[in-house]
Parts: C-alpha cells; sequence; structure tokens
C-alpha cells in the first residue's frame, strides 16, 4: 500500500496523526519514500523530530537535513491555500486528519471550525485540480458527530464529508474517500486524559450525565479503519468500524477502580448529545460489509459506477445507546490498551 509512495498526513502532530505516521514508518504495509507532517505547531513537530531521532537535544543537522530523511516535517496552515499547495505536491496520498475537535471551542468560534474542518478540505481539493497534482487518494478523517450533527464541530465535519465526496467528480483522476469514528480513548479531547487526571489527584471525576454513551476506539484501531479504507474504499465511500460503547460513568468507575474519588454530574455541555450516531436510520440502506467495517456509499449517482446488488448491512441506526458493554467488559477494554490508572499511582503502557 505504501511501497515507494510520498505520504502527506496534515496534522500529522496530532494524537491520530502521530499514531498513523508510526505506523506507516514501520513498514508493515511497505516502504514509504516519503512521509511529510504538516501543521502549524512548530513545538509539537520539534518533539516529535527529536523523539524519531533518540535525541534529547536537537543539533544543526536535526535541522538542516530535515528534507533528505523519509519523514519531513513542514510547518504551514491547512487554512492557506498556498500552504497546502506546496506541501501536496508530488504526493501520492494525502490524509486530513487536521481538524478543530473540541465541540465547545467550535460552539464559541463556529467560523473558526468552518475555517479548519471545511476550507482546509477545500484547499486541498483547490490544490490538486487548479495545480493538476496526480494524487492518487485523498482521506479525511470525520467523526461521528458528523451524523445528525447538532453541534458546530459536527455540523463542519458533515460538510467536510461532502465536500471530499463531492471532489470526485471535480477530480475524477484522484479517490476521494472519508473515514468516520468515535471517540478515540486517551486523544487528546478524549474523556480519558481528563479522567486520569481527576482521579490520580483525588479529585471528583466529573461526568455530564450517567446515562451518555460513547463509542470507544484505541489510537490503533482508528488507524486500522483508516488503513482499511484505503486498502479497500471505493471513491466517495464513508469507512465506518464496528466499534464497542459504553456509558461514561462506566468509563469513570474503572478509571477510579478501589478508590474514593467522588463522582460529580455536572450536566450535558452546549452541543453535546446523550448517544452518539455513527450511521444514520436514513444512511442504512446504503451501508454495505467491508470487513471488519462498514462502508456508507455515496449519496450522488455520479459515483455508482458499479452495480450495487447487495443487502443493506444495517437495518437501523448504529448508535453508541445500542449494545453497550457492562462496566467489567469496559474495566477490560481500558485495561487492553492501557488506560486503567493502577493503585498507587502507575499506569499501563497506554497506545499512543
Amino acid at each position: 500500500m505504501f511501497d515507494g509512495k510520498r505520504v502527506l498526513v496534515t496534522g500529522g502532530t496530532g494524537s491520530m496523526g502521530r499514531v498513523l505516521v508510526r505506523r506507516i514508518l514501520s513498514g508493515e504495509l511497505g516502504t514509504p519514500a516519503k512521509v511529510i507532517v504538516f501543521s502549524r505547531d512548530e513545538a509539537k513537530q520539534h518533539e516529535m523530530r527529536i523523539a524519531y531521532l533518540s535525541r534529547k537535544v536537537a543539533t544543526d543537522e536535526v535541522i538542516y537535513s530535515n528534507f533528505e530523511r523519509v519523514l519531513e516535517f513542514r510547518i504551514g496552515d491547512i487554512r492557506d491555500v498556498a500552504d497546502v499547495v506546496a506541501a501536496v505536491r508530488d504526493c501520492d496520498i494525502v490524509i486530513n486528519a487536521a481538524a478543530l475537535k473540541q465541540v465547545p471551542v467550535c460552539e464559541y468560534f463556529p467560523m473558526q471550525g468552518v475555517l479548519t474542518n471545511c476550507m482546509g478540505a477545500e484547499n486541498i481539493i483547490r490544490a490538486i485540480v487548479e495545480h493538476r497534482v496526480p494524487i492518487d487518494t485523498v482521506v479525511g478523517i470525520s467523526t461521528d458527530k458528523a451524523c445528525l450533527p447538532i453541534n458546530v464541530m459536527g455540523m463542519t465535519k458533515a460538510l467536510q464529508e461532502r465536500i471530499l465526496i463531492s471532489a470526485n467528480i471535480r477530480a475524477p483522476g484522484t479517490r476521494f474517500i472519508c473515514v468516520r469514528y468515535g471517540n478515540v480513548m486517551a486523544s487528546r479531547g478524549s474523556v480519558v486524559p481528563l479522567f486520569r487526571q481527576q482521579v490520580l489527584a483525588g479529585a471528583p471525576v466529573t461526568v455530564t450525565s450517567p446515562d451518555m454513551t460513547r463509542f470507544m476506539l484505541s489510537i490503533n484501531q482508528a488507524v486500522d479503519t483508516v488503513l482499511a479504507a484505503l486498502r479497500d474504499a471505493r471513491r466517495g465511500e464513508v469507512f465506518v468500524p464496528n466499534a464497542v460503547s459504553t456509558t461514561m460513568l462506566n468509563v469513570a468507575k474503572a478509571m477510579i477502580g478501589e478508590r474514593k474519588n467522588e463522582i460529580k454530574i455536572t450536566g450535558v455541555r452546549p452541543g453535546e448529545k446523550m448517544h452518539e450516531i455513527m450511521v444514520s436510520n436514513e444512511e442504512c440502506r446504503h451501508v454495505r460489509a467491508r470487513g471488519e467495517c462498514y462502508a456508507i456509499l455515496p449519496m450522488l449517482p455520479e459515483l455508482r459506477v458499479e452495480p450495487d446488488d447487495g443487502k443493506p448491512a444495517l437495518a437501523k441506526a448504529f448508535s453508541s445507546g445500542d449494545h453497550v458493554v457492562s462496566l467489567e467488559d469496559t474495566k477490560k477494554l481500558l485495561e487492553r490498551h492501557g488506560h486503567l490508572v493502577h493503585q498507587g499511582g502507575g499506569e499501563a503502557d497506554a497506545e499512543y
């Protein structure tokens, strides 16, 4: 899949981006010719560069040999079309993980969400169309909040999906696909790091509602979904992982364990749903099984290039409120991925 390919990861210094870059560089799916981390955060890029070089202190050659290495760091902003044009040049695959993903932040600053999540995707398309860049595949990283959105973040991600899917018509030489998944444990913005901090401090663990549920995936499971889409998705499809879900109350109880932390119910935040929906009732009839994932077929008739006689893989909406795992299974899930805080303050090795 990646053998000899040049791969651009926008937002590559984020939680998911870092693991995605590590997995691509591992060679498990071929040896890439180049992996470019594109983001506007120079501090995170510097930390990531030093980590890959196994250095504690930067020296001149760390900076000046940047473009000679397989792993390349590029400062730029997804909102700036000139930056994007420069980044996508000579690439084969673009994975767009750049995003504003904090629900409350987007509620207070909705236009900022539009600029990053919508215009950022449009800038990738413009770079390809206007400069005739022969990109093979563009993957947009979406969220369950894009399905029947009630908050700005979800609305901008829903628009991002549509922008990228329609780009298959504007740039027929490139395959545009999307991946939509739920809460990624221990990613920045996830509740797990917050609960860990509160547990270790002996503070109350804040749960918005005892009935609130979320899909739970490890970062590596999220990356697996991206890789599955790259391998199997057809033009215009949205890939969705078949993920488990649990209540936020059970996550809090599992992480507290035998400790005496109080659980404090704080109320639902602006723009939050009680249950996330990965696939809506309206989308169900367009869903097909693709390995361990679901594929939502494109709505645009121009993209239905192959006859589809398949049976829908879902009979109803795929909601986090259905098939919720027990407290014991929640503990096992968190333990398996290294997110339980052990007695005495120690932690398992989490998947970062």
